[in-house]
């Protein structure tokens, strides 16, 4: 088993990239063309104690986010937050001038911030988001921009205002991101639709192979799960694509499901409930009534 190399600190980071010492402890703006990974093996892996956000290009080496690959091919812009396992491939043979830059920010840095909570709200951080964005030469300028700024400031002489300041600009940082992810999602509607397609075949088996009934109505983690994606990332896509989230996915499945066994059964409403995976009929009534206006009842009445 390889070794996990633990980073607590953007030190000890700087130290194994074989770079300066930072200039400051809880942030710092790194040149990724001078990054030098001092290890003899083809394969690192590694967990840190702090957020990084990337900008690269000419990658050669192979990344893994988790149990993902993280997709360099069209994208420069990458996001890894604290705590998680990002696996590094090299290509000993293979000698390309990678360029870039990479922001370190560790969480001590956002302490008695709105930042140290809302920077958990961002689902590019999320640890199946395996997509780096994909920017154009204007927007790249502006990150590039955003992220000198940044490091300018924590290299000036540091006052009460320094902290704001560059915090201000890391929110700006991830607000263009979240313009940026979106425009992506938008541009690739055939891999988001996709995504669509295999959510309601999943959905399907979960329902047709009467697992509801043996292990309940499946939640957004499970689907999530078996798409191998994040909960936060599925739904996110979904509402670009559909407009609703997993959660309404799945309810809907539920109705779908329900309606045909209440027009082509005799079961009770009650048997419907359980084989659905409800542990309450009432529960079950009240969703459908939610969503149709009508109960169960009134509905399979409909149909004599």
């Amino acid at each position: 088993m390889k070794t996990i190399h633990r980073f607590k600190s953007i030190n000890e980071f700087h130290n194994y990239s074989n770079l300066p010492k930072p200039e400051h402890p809880l942030i710092s703006l790194v040149d990724y063309s001078k990054v030098n990974y001092l290890t003899n093996s083809n394969e690192i892996k590694w967990m840190q104690g702090f957020y990084s956000i990337g900008l690269k290009r000419n990658v050669s080496e192979k990344f893994n986010y988790g149990q993902q690959k993280y997709d360099f091919d069209e994208g420069v812009f990458s996001f890894v937050a604290p705590q998680q396992i990002l696996t590094i491939k090299i290509n000993q043979n293979i000698k390309v001038n990678a360029s870039g830059w990479l922001l370190l920010i560790h969480p001590d840095f956002l302490w008695n911030t709105p930042l140290a909570k809302s920077i958990k709200n961002h689902d590019f951080f999320d640890y199946a988001v395996n997509e780096a964005l994909f920017l154009s030469e204007k927007e790249e300028n502006i990150v590039i921009e955003i992220l000198k700024n940044i490091q300018r400031e924590y290299q000036s002489n540091i006052d009460k205002f320094s902290q704001n300041i560059i915090i201000s600009q890391i929110e700006l940082l991830l607000n263009y991101a979240e313009r940026y992810y979106e425009r992506q999602f938008i541009t690739r509607k055939i891999n988001n639709h996709q995504i669509l397609i295999k959510l309601e075949q999943t959905l399907n088996n979960y329902f047709n192979n009467n697992e509801t009934l043996i292990n309940g109505i499946p939640t957004v983690t499970q689907i999530a799960n078996d798409l191998n994606l994040s909960p936060n990332y599925l739904s996110s896509t979904l509402k670009i694509v559909s407009g609703q989230s997993t959660k309404q996915h799945i309810q809907n499945k539920v109705i779908e499901k329900a309606k045909e066994k209440l027009s082509t059964t005799e079961l009770s409403v009650s048997e419907i409930a359980y084989e659905l995976g409800f542990e309450y009929p009432a529960s079950f009534s009240k969703l459908f009534k939610n969503k149709t206006n009508i109960s169960p009842i009134e509905f399979r009445q409909s149909f004599n």
